[in-house]
């Protein structure tokens, strides 16, 4: 496992824009091209993780599988991407039974072009960290997190973030508090705060 210092830091803040890039995916058995301006109108959560063929990951992406039915339901679109060709993600789904439960679009980014601009890229090593990126309608960068590659994400977290960020965008002047899901309380800052320290 290489040191940060081996990491290429990203640029990105939160309430950027992304900028536009083609990628090629795997999806539905077949390797299409797509960027990532198709994406604009629905909520994009960009998955990044190492490699195919490796232990962490395809627990990652089965659970994420798993899950995937929720997302859609909230207009969010899940994009699973590493340095792997699109051939090698096709090879992986065959071969293995719990990539054969993904049905969201796995990207491949072997030029690192992805990993590069969004800072996950390991330089010494040309995988991915663990990296993931919450991206609103709009094409803004509302949420990411950014870990060592020996620990998994969890599916469920990464659902409730893109809940609470799709509520803030809906309803102005409200924030989430900690460990908020859909249907608790939010809070008015300026009024339910006074007071508080």
């Amino acid at each position: 496992m290489q040191s940060c210092e081996n990491c290429k830091k990203t640029s990105l803040t939160i309430g950027d824009s992304i900028q536009n890039s083609e990628f090629e995916i795997f999806h539905n058995g077949t390797i299409t091209k797509t960027s990532l301006s198709a994406y604009h109108g629905t909520w994009l959560v960009l998955f990044f993780y190492p490699a195919d063929f490796t232990f962490v990951c395809p627990t990652e992406l089965e659970e994420l599988a798993r899950t995937y039915p929720e997302f859609q339901k909230i207009n969010t679109e899940i994009v699973s991407v590493s340095t792997d060709t699109a051939f090698v993600h096709k090879a992986w789904h065959d071969n293995s039974p719990a990539i054969a439960k993904v049905s969201f679009p796995m990207a491949a980014d072997p030029t690192g072009t992805l990993t590069r601009f969004f800072g996950t890229h390991i330089e010494k090593e040309g995988i991915s960290l663990r990296g993931t990126f919450i991206i609103d309608p709009d094409g803004i960068l509302r949420a990411y997190e950014m870990h060592d590659n020996s620990i998994g994400r969890s599916a469920k977290e990464l659902l409730r973030k893109v809940q609470a960020a799709q509520f803030v965008r809906e309803h102005t002047g409200q924030v989430c508090p900690a460990s908020w899901e859909p249907g608790k309380d939010t809070l008015t800052p300026g009024i339910d705060l006074v007071g508080k320290i």
